[in-house]
């Protein structure tokens, strides 16, 4: 009987889409305002999703307060008040977009969860912009 647990957090940041082999005009046409050379900002809003069977022992699916510290040491440390593209070393090569933001967040924290639960991260960069990954 497998349970479905989340731990939402946030954090706030500032990144450019762009593509550095486009001229600035491709890139204003293909990313609007998103790829702004001087950057903007979001409020992000980051699910973490463990899905797997509650212990026998505990009744945890996931100790809610570890899922929270891993999040925060792995992910809000690294990612808050930051700028993503000059910041972090996750996105010096990879366009900080917010389907490649939560692919990082799954990667980093798919190495510090047990591979028995399943791992899905949902990311808010907007209210009415999210990303799944992995995708249902």
């Amino acid at each position: 009987m497998k349970v479905k647990i989340s731990r939402k957090e946030h954090f706030n940041a500032a990144h450019r889409l762009f593509n550095a082999d486009w001229s600035d005009e491709e890139n204003a046409r293909v990313f609007g305002k998103c790829s702004n050379p001087n950057y903007h900002g979001h409020n992000y809003e980051v699910i973490v999703s463990l899905t797997g069977e509650p212990s026998k022992e505990t009744g945890y699916v996931f100790d809610m307060k570890a899922l929270s510290d891993l999040i925060r040491e792995n992910v809000l440390k690294k990612f808050d008040h930051q700028n993503l593209n000059l910041d972090t070393e996750f996105f010096k090569e990879l366009n900080p977009t917010a389907e490649n933001i939560a692919i990082v967040i799954w990667r980093i924290l798919r190495q510090k969860i047990d591979s028995n639960l399943e791992l899905k991260i949902t990311l808010y960069e907007t209210e009415r912009n999210v990303v799944e990954y992995p995708a249902s």
